[in-house]
Protein backbone atom coordinates (compact mmCIF):
# COMPACT_ATOMS: atom_id res chain seq x y z
CA UNK A 1 0.00 0.00 0.00
CA UNK A 2 1.15 3.40 -0.69
CA UNK A 3 1.91 6.04 1.62
CA UNK A 4 -1.39 8.54 -0.02
CA UNK A 5 -3.56 4.86 0.04
CA UNK A 6 -2.61 4.53 3.56
CA UNK A 7 -3.20 8.38 4.16
CA UNK A 8 -6.13 7.98 2.42
CA UNK A 9 -7.54 4.97 4.11
CA UNK A 10 -7.02 6.76 7.90
CA UNK A 11 -9.45 9.59 6.84
CA UNK A 12 -12.27 7.41 5.60
CA UNK A 13 -11.72 5.46 9.25
CA UNK A 14 -11.39 8.73 10.97
CA UNK A 15 -15.00 9.95 9.00
CA UNK A 16 -16.31 6.76 9.89
CA UNK A 17 -15.91 6.66 13.38
CA UNK A 18 -16.10 10.28 13.98
CA UNK A 19 -19.00 11.62 11.16
CA UNK A 20 -19.52 14.68 11.03
CA UNK A 21 -23.28 16.36 10.48
CA UNK A 22 -24.79 13.18 11.58
CA UNK A 23 -28.01 13.06 13.51
CA UNK A 24 -31.14 14.51 11.77
CA UNK A 25 -31.78 17.95 12.20
CA UNK A 26 -35.74 18.99 11.81
CA UNK A 27 -37.78 21.50 9.24
CA UNK A 28 -35.83 20.11 6.04
CA UNK A 29 -36.76 21.02 2.63
CA UNK A 30 -35.92 17.49 1.46
CA UNK A 31 -35.34 14.08 2.95
CA UNK A 32 -34.46 10.83 1.46
CA UNK A 33 -34.34 7.73 2.39
CA UNK A 34 -31.73 4.92 0.73
CA UNK A 35 -30.98 1.19 1.44
CA UNK A 36 -28.49 -0.96 -0.24
CA UNK A 37 -30.19 -4.05 -0.56
CA UNK A 38 -26.77 -5.81 -1.40
CA UNK A 39 -25.08 -5.57 2.42
CA UNK A 40 -27.67 -4.04 4.12
CA UNK A 41 -26.14 0.07 4.04
CA UNK A 42 -29.18 2.24 4.95
CA UNK A 43 -28.77 6.23 5.12
CA UNK A 44 -31.33 8.90 5.87
CA UNK A 45 -30.33 11.94 4.43
CA UNK A 46 -31.91 15.80 5.06
CA UNK A 47 -31.18 18.80 2.93
CA UNK A 48 -31.82 22.64 4.37
CA UNK A 49 -32.18 24.59 1.08
CA UNK A 50 -32.51 28.60 1.08
CA UNK A 51 -33.77 28.28 -2.73
CA UNK A 52 -30.76 28.70 -4.50
CA UNK A 53 -28.17 27.10 -1.86
CA UNK A 54 -27.97 24.52 0.47
CA UNK A 55 -27.44 25.37 3.84
CA UNK A 56 -27.36 22.09 5.73
CA UNK A 57 -27.05 18.61 5.32
CA UNK A 58 -27.73 16.27 8.30
CA UNK A 59 -28.37 11.83 7.91
CA UNK A 60 -28.37 8.79 10.27
CA UNK A 61 -27.79 5.66 9.22
CA UNK A 62 -26.05 2.43 9.89
CA UNK A 63 -23.50 0.12 7.93
CA UNK A 64 -20.02 -0.32 6.36
CA UNK A 65 -17.18 2.33 6.92
CA UNK A 66 -17.27 3.18 3.42
CA UNK A 67 -21.13 4.51 3.46
CA UNK A 68 -20.46 5.65 6.60
CA UNK A 69 -17.24 7.80 5.70
CA UNK A 70 -19.25 8.64 2.46
CA UNK A 71 -22.17 10.98 4.05
CA UNK A 72 -19.78 12.56 6.43
CA UNK A 73 -17.23 13.28 3.51
CA UNK A 74 -20.35 14.74 1.29
CA UNK A 75 -22.00 16.63 4.14
CA UNK A 76 -18.83 18.42 4.61
CA UNK A 77 -18.92 18.93 1.06
CA UNK A 78 -22.28 20.91 0.40
CA UNK A 79 -23.06 22.26 2.67
CA UNK A 80 -23.21 25.91 1.52
CA UNK A 81 -23.13 25.72 -1.83
CA UNK A 82 -25.37 26.13 -4.45
CA UNK A 83 -27.06 23.35 -6.12
CA UNK A 84 -26.01 23.48 -9.67
CA UNK A 85 -22.34 22.61 -7.73
CA UNK A 86 -23.42 20.36 -5.76
CA UNK A 87 -24.77 18.84 -8.81
CA UNK A 88 -21.81 18.88 -10.58
CA UNK A 89 -20.25 17.07 -7.86
CA UNK A 90 -22.57 14.45 -7.58
CA UNK A 91 -21.90 13.44 -11.84
CA UNK A 92 -18.26 13.54 -10.88
CA UNK A 93 -18.04 11.11 -7.90
CA UNK A 94 -20.41 9.04 -9.94
CA UNK A 95 -17.87 9.16 -12.53
CA UNK A 96 -15.35 8.71 -10.27
CA UNK A 97 -16.89 5.48 -8.73
CA UNK A 98 -17.55 4.18 -12.36
CA UNK A 99 -13.97 4.80 -13.44
CA UNK A 100 -12.95 1.24 -11.87
CA UNK A 101 -10.21 2.89 -10.54
CA UNK A 102 -8.72 4.70 -13.96
CA UNK A 103 -9.79 7.98 -12.71
CA UNK A 104 -7.65 10.06 -10.33
CA UNK A 105 -10.65 12.42 -9.46
CA UNK A 106 -10.99 16.06 -9.96
CA UNK A 107 -9.79 17.21 -5.76
CA UNK A 108 -11.19 20.72 -6.40
CA UNK A 109 -14.26 19.79 -7.07
CA UNK A 110 -14.50 16.45 -4.75
CA UNK A 111 -12.52 17.70 -1.98
CA UNK A 112 -11.81 15.49 0.45
CA UNK A 113 -13.89 13.26 -0.87
CA UNK A 114 -11.37 12.32 -3.61
CA UNK A 115 -9.92 9.81 -0.74
CA UNK A 116 -12.94 7.36 -1.74
CA UNK A 117 -11.30 6.91 -5.23
CA UNK A 118 -9.71 3.60 -4.39
CA UNK A 119 -13.09 2.07 -3.86
CA UNK A 120 -13.94 2.18 -7.61
CA UNK A 121 -11.45 -0.57 -7.85
CA UNK A 122 -14.12 -2.91 -6.34
CA UNK A 123 -17.21 -3.21 -7.58
CA UNK A 124 -18.92 -4.25 -4.83
CA UNK A 125 -17.92 -1.44 -2.64
CA UNK A 126 -19.15 1.15 -5.37
CA UNK A 127 -22.87 0.96 -3.96
CA UNK A 128 -21.53 1.67 -0.52
CA UNK A 129 -20.09 4.56 -1.79
CA UNK A 130 -22.44 6.03 -3.93
CA UNK A 131 -25.49 5.02 -1.09
CA UNK A 132 -25.46 8.89 0.76
CA UNK A 133 -25.07 10.18 -2.91
CA UNK A 134 -27.88 8.75 -4.43
CA UNK A 135 -29.86 9.90 -0.91
CA UNK A 136 -28.66 13.62 -1.81
CA UNK A 137 -29.38 13.81 -5.88
CA UNK A 138 -32.76 12.08 -4.81
CA UNK A 139 -33.27 14.98 -2.03
CA UNK A 140 -32.18 17.47 -4.41
CA UNK A 141 -35.46 16.04 -6.74
CA UNK A 142 -37.73 16.15 -4.11
CA UNK A 143 -36.97 20.25 -3.40
CA UNK A 144 -37.36 20.80 -7.39
CA UNK A 145 -40.30 18.70 -7.67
Amino acid sequence: MSDLDGLYQDVIMDHSRRPHHRGLLEHPAAESHQVNPTCGDEITLRLHTDGAGITGVSWEGHGCAISQASASLLSDLVVDTDVDQTRRRIAAFRELMRSKGELEGDEELLGDAIVLSGVSRYVARVKCAMLPWVALEDALLRVEG
